[in-house]
């Protein structure tokens, strides 16, 4: 159980950062497949240095998706990002392709035949959380982490703020008075910079505005500590100054640590895989238990086998918070939604393009959108939860 009056920690890293560049690369490699043909199996990953990207994974999808389609892809995403640095370009850069068919031997326990649906595509264990700490029902310090970025990346694609490059890093440190986030501790924000004569103090001053209007009212005051570009000169940024891979930032991507991780990166793969889905799946549960008013604070496991259908265990945890027996949320949350990889999928409409813009700023605590994009944010299950109950 935390404790009532703790300092709790989360970063975000912005969709320039190596590392999400890469995400972003591999999610819009999976959304041209799943353009192409619903129902693709894709699991792509990336490489990024200096003016050199490289993709390489599985997939099983259709022809019109060839090398010069994923290398488009991989270009627009590194033009969307801004980078047009001498030694990371959108244009500039080599990138190569190395995409094969995807195992037979995976294929055949996934696959749906002789009336047995289609299993897991791996073992695994996927976490979903929430609570009312925020409106969004996430932990606040990676929720803030994500928008004092997001405004900054808004502010520099805009053109209003022209000295911020595209790499970026925030930290925050939420301080809980009796359980509840009540101030920030302290503020780190490390960004890339145009201009090489900037000194800390400058970017300072640039940085202050969006991290203020990112925060609460009254949340930031004389005792929070800052840290704006604490090492001097951010220049060289992005995959020319440090090497990006898939999947490296999977707290960044969920909770910012505040709930359990299964240890599977979302990004560059296709819904049936549950380390993607299944997790989605479990943090639309936890929300919607939260928002039913079922409890203030949910945390949910999911197991599954690869090529088996039904999750092996369906656990719960209220922390001491809940209004039901956890036990009867179980049975209740199986009842309420197929939790069968096809079942997730079809609940929550995954087989559509929308996983490029996943990539960056959380995948959880987002608003759902007219497309299907963020889904698994809806709070439309609660009716069929009390229901089971």
């Amino acid at each position: 159980m935390l404790r009532r009056n703790h300092l709790f920690t989360s970063e975000s890293v912005s969709e320039g950062h190596p590392d999400k560049l890469c995400d972003r690369i591999s999610d819009a490699v999976v959304d041209e497949h799943i353009r192409a043909m619903p129902e693709a199996r894709v699991a792509c990953e990336t490489l990024a240095t200096t003016n050199r990207v490289v993709i390489a994974g599985e997939v099983r999808g259709s022809p019109k998706v060839d090398g010069a389609v994923v290398e488009k892809a991989a270009r627009e995403a590194i033009r969307a990002i801004g980078y047009e640095q001498e030694g990371f370009h959108w244009e500039q850069a080599r990138v190569e392709v190395i995409l094969h068919e995807q195992s037979a031997d995976i294929a055949q326990g996934v696959d749906s035949r002789d009336n047995k649906d289609e299993g897991a595509g791996d073992q695994g264990i996927m976490f979903g959380y929430a609570c009312r700490e925020t409106p969004e029902l996430m932990p606040a310090p990676i929720l803030y982490a994500h928008k004092i970025l997001r405004l900054m990346a808004e502010a520099r694609r805009s053109g209003r703020e022209r000295a911020f490059g595209p790499d970026a890093k925030s930290q925050v440190t939420v301080s809980y008075q009796d359980g509840v986030p009540t101030g920030i501790a302290s503020i780190v924000v490390s960004t890339q910079h145009i201009d090489a004569a900037l000194e800390s103090e400058d970017i300072r001053r640039l940085v202050e505005p969006y991290v203020r209007e990112a925060l609460p009212d009254g949340w930031v005051n004389g005792k929070t500590v800052w840290h704006v570009n604490p090492t001097g000169k951010f220049v060289i940024g992005g995959p020319d100054g440090d090497c990006g891979l898939t999947g490296r930032k999977i707290i960044v991507d969920t909770y910012g640590g505040a709930a359990p991780h299964g240890g599977g990166a979302f990004s560059g793969k296709d819904p049936t895989k549950v380390d993607r889905s299944a997790a989605y799946a479990a943090r639309y549960l936890a929300k919607n238990v939260v928002a039913g008013g079922f409890a203030d604070r949910c945390t949910i496991q999911l197991s599954y086998a690869i090529g088996v259908s039904q999750p092996l265990s369906i656990y719960v945890d209220l922390h001491d918070t809940g209004r039901v027996e956890p036990q009867a949320l179980e049975t209740a949350l199986a009842e309420a939604m197929d939790l069968s990889p096809r079942g997730i999928r079809q609940h929550l409409h995954l087989n559509r393009p929308i996983y490029a813009r996943t990539a960056a700023y959380g995948h959880f605590g987002r608003a759902p959108e007219e497309d299907g994009g963020f889904s698994w944010e809806r709070v439309d299950l609660v009716d069929a939860i009390e229901n089971a109950l």
